[in-house]
């Protein structure tokens, strides 16, 4: 017994000290598992460093653009007055001369939209703020965008692009969204959007810009659209009127040690990428209203309709504070989400770490998401898959049985792997609620520390692996409904008392193994 014991206490030290440092059974060295102090913006180098993901991803560098810079005061730019104007002249001049930089200097500037174009870097200066209006008329007429994961003609975004190729916006200054007033107040929020705009409707009569006291669909804060080498670096954004940094349809994107904050706000995600693909996301720091790093590509049968994906996305070193999802997934998925490369990040004091989103109406899903070396410490729950939604947005959908069909709206997650994880807080480290008919499938979970009040709660999932981890649980019991093929290998769960119970229902239950772990298997397992 005692021989026992002192062999799970070395290979606990073992695990912690290879956890910590990054050690993994073959002997590689993937790096040790960052701090919050080692991340996001503050931390920005000059240059790119080169990609190692799993998957294929092109060399990024920084753009180039010709020598000609414009500042907005030699265009009538004058501080007290609204400079929409006098900034795009300066872009549309730029761009007339094949390219250059717009200059923004120290200062508090009133703006409207803004429209980048081919070859132009807009530059905020250090102590540069540009204050976007509140008045609808500001951001007329409508542009062709992308709302929610359905295509319209609304305001678009407050810093806005269609069919450019190589766009920056850079520098140390400010952007502050609109105050309280008519943009924030108009919006449509009565309903899901699927029953708001007909999808056998041509999409340039899906027109939404408030007239005779209409709704508007809230602009993004900054939004290429149909773009080729975007460069976004250095800039804050603060109090969005709706998602901040959003790429839709747009190819080679880069973005670095941006700052948002809109915590506050219900709908402020930080940084949609949205059926775009080769993606570089690095040294970014993101407090939020609502998602911090997310992964869209289109939503149902609009979605489906248009059939982009979003894959090749890489994000590392990056830091999410406050905000409902670390990084997500979702839950807008029709175009497929695939080959998505997390490493080296933190998030601190967010909801939930790895969050996985998607609704029976949604179609498409994910597949091919990795995630390494990753510090949690959560409000909320590490690993959750949110696969059902709520009544609220999708009606008896959200019932879990009976189980439907399968048809071309049903959606799927699948192959996932996390590995070098330290979740300092948690409340409960995995929570799958999976699709009957669609189960959640094919998670590896390995090189694990633990702490949370649950280790595992699980409905409609399969092909689950969890090795080589550290659990500490204050509740010594797991839950299972339809849940099949899942293995815990050479876990060590730190519980009250030693004794770990599961709780296994339904039919499609079945194969649930412990090898290798303390305890060697839950009460109630057969």
């Amino acid at each position: 017994m005692m021989k026992h014991l002192k062999f799970w206490v070395f290979l606990l030290v073992v695990l912690h000290w290879g956890i910590a440092s990054g050690q993994n059974d073959t002997g590689n060295l993937p790096g040790t598992i960052p701090k919050a102090a080692d991340v996001g913006a503050a931390n920005l180098p000059d240059t790119i460093a080169r990609i190692k993901a799993p998957f294929p991803m092109p060399e990024f560098s920084k753009p180039v653009f010709p020598a000609l810079t414009i500042s907005i005061i030699d265009k009538g730019a004058r501080q007290g007055a609204m400079v929409t104007k006098a900034i795009q002249a300066a872009i549309d001049e730029a761009a007339r001369k094949k390219g250059g930089t717009v200059i923004v200097p120290p200062g508090v500037w009133k703006t409207g939209r803004i429209s980048l174009k081919s070859n132009v870097n807009l530059h905020l200066s250090e102590g540069a703020e540009l204050h976007f209006s509140a008045e609808i008329e500001d951001y007329l007429p409508a542009v062709f965008t992308r709302n929610e994961g359905v295509e319209l003609m609304s305001l678009g975004a407050l810093i806005y692009a269609n069919g450019q190729e190589n766009i920056a916006v850079t520098g140390k200054g400010k952007l502050v969204g609109p105050p309280d007033g008519p943009l924030r107040k108009r919006y449509m929020n009565v309903d899901v959007i699927e029953k708001v705009v007909p999808a056998d409707k041509p999409v340039h009569e899906r027109v939404y810009e408030g007239k005779d006291g209409g709704f508007i669909f809230p602009p993004m804060f900054i939004s290429p659209i149909n773009c080729k080498k975007v460069y976004i670096e250095g800039i804050t954004l603060e109090n969005t009127p709706f998602w901040n940094v959003v790429p839709v349809y747009c190819d080679h994107v880069i973005i670095r040690g941006i700052t948002v904050r809109s915590v506050g706000i219900p709908r402020g995600d930080g940084i949609d990428i949205e059926s775009s693909r080769n993606v570089l996301i690095e040294y970014c720091t993101l407090s939020c209203g609502d998602d911090c790093f997310t992964i869209k590509a289109g939503r149902g049968d609009d979605g489906i309709r248009v059939n982009k994906p979003t894959e090749n996305v890489v994000i590392r070193h990056c830091l999410a504070r406050e905000g409902h999802g670390g990084i997500t997934c979702g839950s807008e998925t029709a175009g497929m989400i695939r080959n998505v490369y997390v490493h080296d990040c933190v998030f601190d004091d967010t909801d939930t770490g790895l969050r996985f989103k998607t609704r029976r109406s949604r179609a498409g899903g994910g597949d091919n998401l990795t995630y390494e070396r990753i510090r949690m410490i959560l409000r909320g729950d590490a690993v959750k898959f949110d696969m059902l939604g709520s009544r609220q947005y999708v009606g008896e959908l959200a019932e879990r049985l009976p189980a439907r069909p399968v048809d071309k709206l049903t959606p799927a997650y699948r192959n996932i792997t996390a590995r070098f994880i330290i979740v300092e807080k948690a409340r409960t480290f995995i929570d799958i609620t999976g699709i009957p008919e669609s189960p959640a499938s094919n998670l590896l979970i390995e090189n694990a520390l633990v702490n949370a009040k649950t280790a595992f709660k699980a409905s409609d999932a399969e092909g689950i692996t969890i090795r080589a981890a550290s659990i500490t649980v204050t509740d010594t019991l797991m839950r299972a409904l339809d849940v099949r093929n899942v293995l815990f290998q050479k876990v060590y769960f730190n519980i009250p008392g030693r004794k770990l119970a599961m709780d296994i229902q339904g039919r499609n239950s079945g194969n649930i193994r412990f090898i290798g772990c303390v305890p060697d298997k839950p009460e109630g397992l057969n």
